[in-house]
């Protein structure tokens, strides 16, 4: 529920308010699976857009490492990443 409303924060601009509403004690690096996949996932992507790139490429990779079943894209934006920042 709380990425949907980040999500809807951010649609409407709301950039940092949906980075709070991320900001809960379930954004635990050490946690894994599908759910802190999603979550580390949507803080990535809050960041990124924030333009905060180097954050967001560290939680793009606690994203992909807590993906053990494989429900996002993570490994892929770090991929991206990762070659933004060798140009």
């Amino acid at each position: 529920m709380r990425i949907v409303a980040a999500g809807a924060r951010a649609d409407l601009g709301q950039l940092e308010q949906a980075l709070t509403v991320l900001s809960t004690p379930q954004l635990d690096p050490g946690r894994t699976g599908s759910t802190a996949a999603r979550l580390f996932y949507a803080y990535a992507e809050i960041l990124l857009a924030l333009g905060r790139g180097d954050e967001a490429l560290q939680w793009f990779l606690r994203s992909a490492a807590a993906d053990i079943d494989g429900v996002t894209d993570a490994e892929d934006r770090v991929d991206e990443l990762g070659a933004r920042e060798q140009k």
